[in-house]
């Protein structure tokens, strides 16, 4: 308790020294707050807006035609719905995303239409959490109509439409793409099996984020090579923009914040070490009494150490509250279609509470060595 008071009075007569090697672990703490939390928000912005752009890879069955693939948009032959279920058995894929589809061109209300079938339920790695579907959800009975089709048939949203003499309600009129979807039906995938008496038949599964576990090689061959243990009945197809995209904004992301964060630390260092070594300085003749009294230079470190222990957890507590409030405030203005995830991170504020103070104390270490192998007669002679 004595040297606890020693500390408290010490910073209370030197209140500069300690304000500013507070302001200094303080800034620290909140900017590897703020950047760890909107990275965070950055990569799940990347997510999503990658899967606006559309899943990253296409399975479809194996004889499939290529160049008609291309033209149509679809695989003209199908394959077992069960298949999709394959990828939760293996271990060799990385994957967020597996939906399995069914698609048919065909002909309503005198037009040729794509009718899209989509499965009620992604399939998703089983060690992992739930995670927020990243294709719409389409309830029984519902469908979902393209653009163009809506407002050619003079369509809105909770009308009644007749596919193949089976009714269906619009739940949602999609907007204007720009592409087949605008001519495009969307209903569950066993409804589109039903009407098109394709049970059980599906002629392609999208993924996202779908890599193979292979040491310094993420190559199109070698990711087919891997899906061929799973599926060896089917053809896959890379959108290579899109997983070229993931894969930069990945990268830029660790670069950035491995050249950053060292740069921090450093600026931080050198902060907290200097203003450590005038309060040595200015507390020679303090320093050179104590060890004329008999102090030893255990009790002399613990209080040099134990100051910069303080600065260190109330540094950690403001630069947690400071980064997140930074987060929350600028956080949304920036990352526009994840803005509701951002959120604080607390395991942050845990971390920087162990963190903070042994990295405050390591920069105070080589001032707490000058100040305890200094001699104290040498200290009393100057004063």
């Amino acid at each position: 308790m004595k040297t606890i008071r020693l500390i408290l009075k010490e910073i209370i007569h030197r209140k500069l020294n300690f304000l500013f090697s507070l302001l200094a672990i303080t800034s620290t703490v909140a900017l590897f707050t703020f950047f760890f939390t909107t990275a965070q928000a950055s990569k799940r912005e990347t997510t999503r807006l990658m899967r606006d752009m559309g899943f990253n890879l296409r399975i479809i069955p194996k004889e499939t035609d290529i160049g008609k693939f291309w033209l149509t948009g679809f695989s003209e032959h199908t394959m077992p719905e069960e298949y999709v279920n394959r990828f939760t058995e293996y271990k060799g894929l990385s994957y967020s995303h597996l939906t399995a589809m069914l698609h048919k061109r065909i002909s309503w209300n005198g037009k040729e239409v794509i009718l899209t079938g989509i499965a009620p339920k992604e399939v998703s790695p089983p060690d992992r959490a739930e995670k927020s579907p990243m294709i719409f959800k389409i309830e029984p009975g519902t469908v979902h109509l393209g653009f163009e089709l809506a407002t050619s048939n003079n369509i809105k949203k909770g009308d009644k439409i007749d596919i193949f003499r089976k009714s269906f309600n619009v739940a949602r009129v999609m907007p204007e793409s720009g592409s087949d979807d605008d001519v495009r039906i969307y209903g569950l995938l066993g409804d589109v099996q039903e009407l098109l008496g394709m049970k059980g038949k599906i002629n392609e599964i999208k993924a996202l984020e779908c890599v193979c576990f292979v040491p310094g090689r993420d190559s199109l061959t070698e990711l087919r090579k891997e899906l061929e243990k799973v599926i060896p009945e089917s053809k896959v197809l890379r959108i290579q923009a899109i997983a070229t995209a993931r894969e930069s904004q990945r990268l830029m992301i660790e670069k950035y914040f491995a050249f950053l964060l060292p740069f921090v630390l450093i600026v931080c260092a050198l902060w907290v070490g200097v203003l450590a070594t005038l309060n040595v300085r200015d507390r020679r003749p303090e320093i050179g009494i104590m060890r004329a009294l008999g102090y030893g230079s255990g009790k002399v470190a613990s209080l040099f150490l134990g100051k910069a222990l303080i600065i260190g957890f109330i540094g950690a507590i403001f630069g947690f509250a400071i980064g997140t409030a930074l987060s929350l405030n600028f956080g949304p203005d920036t990352f526009k279609v994840t803005a509701k995830a951002i959120k604080p991170l607390y395991a942050l504020l845990i971390w920087s509470s162990i963190f903070a103070p042994l990295f405050t104390a390591l920069s105070s270490f080589i001032p707490t060595m000058i100040a305890i192998t200094q001699d104290p007669a040498s200290s009393l002679r100057e004063e």
